[in-house]
């Protein structure tokens, strides 16, 4: 009797231990509400937000794979133990690596003129594709994307900013 006491006990620990690293997982928009680099509100982005977890302990939120990408750039001696992405359609995040990812389109990406997409479900992957085009693909190659992307993407995103400082009325 004693032995399935201590079983059901540490069952109920690894199952307690699971459900809250899933709750923290998913808590990650309040331990990191906006994005470090450009600023933006993540919970506004769930549907492209990045978290990267590294082997330190350390942790980072993103509000999209551009910025994450400079992140684990800026950051190369780090070592990433998970890198989790909002799935599109649910903004659950989700395994990056086992994602379902969407390079291109119609729709314009997260900090980047060329969208990078994560869907936990190949078949929902599929389905934006038929719709709004885009092609599907790997997390390597997503990221690969978004490095490539890099010099165009800053260069829009430093001239969207210039104009908005331009266009925003002078206080006095």
């Amino acid at each position: 009797m004693k032995s399935w006491l201590t079983v059901f006990v540490a069952l109920g620990l690894v199952f307690g231990l699971w459900a809250s690293a899933e709750v923290s997982a998913q808590d990650d928009v309040t331990k990191h509400p906006s994005c470090p680099y450009c600023g933006m509100d993540r919970a506004k982005f769930a549907h492209s937000r990045v978290l990267v977890e590294y082997n330190d302990g350390s942790a980072f939120g993103a509000c999209s794979l551009h910025c994450a990408a400079i992140d684990l750039a800026v950051h190369m001696d780090k070592s990433p133990k998970t890198v989790l992405v909002g799935d599109y359609n649910t903004k659950q995040l989700i395994d990056a690596e086992k994602a379902t990812w969407v390079i291109g389109g119609k729709k314009m990406g997260v900090m980047t003129q060329k969208a990078k997409w994560a869907f936990a479900s190949k078949a929902e992957a599929e389905k934006f594709v038929q719709e709004e085009g885009g092609q599907i693909a790997t997390f390597d190659e997503a990221l690969k994307a978004a490095y490539e992307d890099m010099y165009q993407d800053s260069k829009m995103i430093r001239e969207k900013r210039k104009e908005k400082h331009i266009q925003a009325p002078q206080g006095g």
